[in-house]
This record gives structure tokens, sequence and C-alpha cells, in this order.
């Protein structure tokens, strides 16, 4: 099975008490593309975040979720002078502290940063046909870089794909937007 990849930029996934804090009182946020996972959308609104030093502004992805994170790149981490942990999406405990600036607003995270996690989507089906579990770790080889300890994500509602941040798509070449495709080489 060839498994597209995906370059995910840095973006910010707000609850609803935090969207209405940084963008006022029952704000609902405008969709401009949906996403290839099941739901999901860019959204026009931006926020920025904030260290002592740098700040950055990250677009927000919706809908709103449980709780917020903000998901950056290792260049974007030193940009900013900080250490955030390399996790999974939602894997926040102990991460790193953000603030989060919006038009109307401004949030605080004690936990709530990190460094994305490549990772490949896959719903059930495709899971089975390629026997792989949830949380197993894969290699997966495009053209000719290969992209180790990739974790497998599955769900019913999860359209295959591989999601892999701004500077692992830099080393191995891929330009955001491009339809590329990878193997699994080890399972």
């Amino acid at each position: 099975m060839k498994i597209p990849i995906e370059v995910s930029g840095r973006h910010a996934h707000l609850s609803q008490s935090d969207l209405d804090k940084l963008f006022g009182e029952n704000y609902k946020l405008k969709k401009i593309r949906v996403l290839s996972q099941t739901g999901e959308f860019t959204c026009e609104e931006k926020i920025k975040i904030e260290t002592l030093s740098e700040n950055l502004e990250v677009r927000i992805i919706g809908p709103t979720r449980k709780q917020t994170q903000v998901e950056i790149s290792q260049s974007d981490a030193e940009k900013l002078g900080i250490n955030p942990p390399r996790r999974m999406s939602g894997d926040l405990q102990n991460s790193a502290n953000i603030k989060i600036i919006g038009p109307k607003g401004e949030v605080d995270l004690d936990d709530g940063l990190i460094l994305a996690q490549r990772h490949i989507h896959l719903d059930l089906k495709s899971a089975e046909e390629l026997n792989l579990k949830d949380g197993q770790l894969v290699s997966i080889k495009v053209a000719d870089h290969v992209f180790d300890n990739v974790i497998i994500r599955i769900n019913a509602n999860f359209t295959v794909a591989m999601h892999i941040d701004t500077d692992e798509a830099v080393k191995a070449g891929i330009k955001k937007g491009e339809k590329v495709f990878g193997e699994i080489i080890l399972a």
C-alpha cells in the first residue's frame, strides 16, 4: 500500500474555552479548507505564541478540541529559544508551557506545546490489511529517504496518511502540497 505523505506546518488546536478567551465569547472558527482527516479543517484565524525572546504566528486547525495544544517543528522551537518534547498529538502532560495571544485576550498554558511526532493515520480496514497495530513503530521509504520510528495511529474515522513536520519534509526534499507517497519497509 502506498501511503500519502502530508506536510504538517505549525498549528494549534484550541478548546472552546480558550477560543472564547482569545477571540471573544461563543466565537466560531471560519473554515478555509477541509483537511484529509475526517472533520478537520484549516481556519482563517491565527494566533501568536510567545516566549521571552520571540513570537510566531500559528494557524488554527478546527474543530475545537477538549484541550488546547500547539504543535511546532524543531526549527520553530530553536527560534523561540525553547525545548518542548516530541510527542503525539494529545500527549500534553509535562509538555512545554507557552503564552498564546489572540485579538481579544491571552492564555498561558502550563502544558500544551509539543514537537509533532511523525505518524501514520490508518482506518481499521487498512490497518488489518497491513497487519499493523495502534502504537506500533514502522519505517517508511519515500524515494531515497527513510523515515524511521513512525507511529501507527488507528481509528475507524481516519483517512490513510502519514504526517511529517516541515523540518522533516525539507530533509527529505518534500515540498508542502506536493503529492508524495511512501511505502512501509519495516513493520
